[in-house]
């Protein structure tokens, strides 16, 4: 298997242009949508991977792979909107929305780096079911976050699980691109 980080790289550069794509078509419509619903649309992209997983086959005509492209996408809007506040209306360019997908990539790309070094590659072993009930989790603690309005004792902020939902479906997608 190639080096971890440019494997990361290609598939955020793939996640990249599907989020450039749905720009053009759409434009930057998510900016309406409130942290909690950014959450909740990875709710639904999670439980549907683990849906999948559990019955081994869909019948919607998409398999999973999808799915974690858009955890990885709306992982992404979350830190938008976290870093903006939402909006009432779409109130950003194309080109402004990328820069701030690539600032957030780039920053995902930095924590799996330190991460991957303390854990030495421990993902590599892992089950992509795995993945997919880590990301639940985070998803669950988010929530848990969300109805504290942010406020922790001692845990990191929602940022943080949305950054390693992110991490966790790119593992899942070197896997399932470049396989075990």
């Amino acid at each position: 298997m190639e080096n971890t980080n440019d494997l990361f790289k290609q598939i955020m550069a793939e996640c990249r242009d599907l989020f450039a794509k749905k720009l053009h078509d759409y434009g930057a419509a998510w900016r309406i949508m409130r942290p909690s619903s950014v959450t909740d649309q990875i709710l639904i992209k999670a439980n549907r991977i683990r849906s999948i997983e559990l019955k081994g086959v869909a019948l919607v005509d998409e398999g999973i792979y999808p799915e974690f492209m858009g955890i990885i996408n709306y992982g992404i809007i979350g830190l938008i909107q976290l870093d903006l506040g939402f909006a009432d209306k779409e109130d950003i360019s194309a080109e402004k929305a990328l820069e701030l997908y690539d600032k957030f990539s780039h920053q995902a790309l930095e924590l799996m780096i330190r991460k991957n070094h303390d854990y030495d590659e421990a993902w590599k072993a892992m089950r992509i079911s795995s993945y997919t009930d880590l990301i639940l989790m985070k998803i669950y603690r988010t929530k848990q976050i969300e109805s504290l309005s942010g406020v922790t004792l001692v845990s990191e902020g929602i940022d943080a699980n949305y950054m390693d939902m992110i991490n966790y479906s790119v593992f899942g997608l070197i896997k399932l691109r470049f396989g075990e």
